[in-house]
């Protein structure tokens, strides 16, 4: 690969405000080029976030980073790490980059014509090489250490509902094989076809129980939709057309948002919503290899009939001694019982439980909605907790900073 020369750097980080004020224009108009070219593509990426917007948005905003941080991509962060951990669980592979360069490219001249000459999109086309051979390089590591390749047939075993919007899927192996090991925190993405769309759709679901091989179990939220969202294709089928027996494909786990099982400093885990999912699964591993370990458990949810695991976290309570938990109901029922389904009535407000969460030496872990995990964050910084204690998690477009 030839490498960028000084003056093609300054070429891409020139040109990257334009991203920032074309970007949205030009990777609409990229996913309608390749997804014309290459219709068999659209198995890959989320149908719903295109026709939303924003797939196009996320994917925008990281060219604009890139192209913006072109001379000093360390500052990029975890950000590489992210996305491919998401495409390895999307099962993207080399072949596919230059399409999407051939594409994406394509799209820039397309919508920029005369204001973009040619030094430039040679400089443009060396700079995404560069990139696609740092996710390439990136990507092979984690399918190298994956516990198997590609999508897996998986057998549905049982079916159980956590709640009145979170169902819970325990999935084996359909060869009887070991279904193998994970890190607490990790995802899996589960494959079904969508017959209104005419292609088969991945979802990316956390592993929501503690690694054993006998079985995955993901918990997934029924997304009915509102005045401003589509209905869930994949997750309106899981719960209504996936049954005991039901055969479903599988990637192996991915995620860098893991538990560190290697060390006894205290834990605090925050949720909100279906956020809980990978933090029942770090819980229950901690409740399985530690007696000691200092354990917080922090959930947010509007009432007992959306409370996921409620009842298990009443055993963990019962038989942990190192156990706490702080649970707020923003809307509590009259049937909702306090001091035994929940602790405190509002929105999750740190200032009321400081003594709980604020933990000499703890790390935290939060998962949520972005505003919820933002909030959280900004207080737990505000008392003074280490930023580099504090991880989160995100799915969808959404980015904390």
């Amino acid at each position: 690969m030839t490498a960028l020369t000084a003056d093609q750097m300054a070429l891409v980080k020139a040109t990257a405000p334009v991203f920032a004020e074309h970007g949205a224009t030009i990777t609409k108009h990229f996913y309608k080029r390749m997804f014309n070219a290459h219709p068999e593509l659209k198995n890959l990426f989320n149908q719903t976030h295109q026709q939303s917007g924003t797939q196009p948005e996320t994917l925008a905003r990281a060219v604009y980073a890139y192209a913006a941080n072109i001379d000093n991509l360390g500052a990029l962060g975890g950000a590489v790490t992210h996305i491919a951990h998401k495409h390895a669980s999307l099962n993207i592979r080399p072949e596919h980059y230059p399409i999407v360069g051939r594409h994406l490219l394509g799209a820039v001249a397309d919508v920029l014509g005369d204001a973009v000459d040619q030094p430039t999109l040679d400089a443009w086309t060396l700079a995404y090489e560069q990139l696609a051979q740092i996710m390439i390089g990136t990507e092979a590591k984690l399918y190298d250490g994956a516990s198997w390749s590609g999508f897996r047939p998986f057998k549905v075993i049982r079916k159980h509902v956590e709640s009145s919007e979170i169902t819970s899927f325990y999935l084996a192996p359909a060869d009887g094989s070991s279904a193998g090991g994970f890190q607490p925190g990790q995802y899996v993405s589960v494959k079904r076809f969508v017959d209104q769309l005419g292609v088969d759709q991945p979802r990316q679901y956390s592993l929501s129980d503690a690694p054993h091989g006998r079985w995955l179990r993901i918990s997934v939220k029924r997304e009915a939709g509102r005045a401003d969202t589509q209905p869930g294709h994949v997750s309106n089928l899981m719960h209504d057309g996936v049954e005991v027996g039901t055969v479903v494909h599988v990637s192996a786990p991915m995620g860098e948002f893991t538990l560190d099982r290697s060390n006894d400093t205290p834990v605090v885990l925050m949720s909100g919503g279906v956020g809980i999912t990978p933090m029942a699964s770090m819980l229950a591993t901690l409740m399985i290899e530690s007696d000691t370990r200092p354990v917080t458990f922090v959930h947010a949810c509007r009432n007992a009939s959306v409370h996921a695991f409620r009842d298990w976290l009443h055993e963990v309570a019962d038989g942990h001694p190192n156990f706490r938990r702080a649970v707020f109901y923003e809307n509590a029922s009259a049937q909702d019982r306090a001091g035994v389904d929940y602790d405190f009535e509002g929105r999750l407000d740190i200032g009321r439980i400081e003594e709980a969460v604020l933990v000499p030496n703890a790390d935290y872990y939060l998962c949520g909605p972005v505003a919820f995990m933002r909030e959280q964050r900004e207080a737990l910084v505000a008392r003074g907790v280490d930023e580099q204690r504090i991880h989160t998690e995100i799915f969808g477009s959404g980015m904390l900073d």
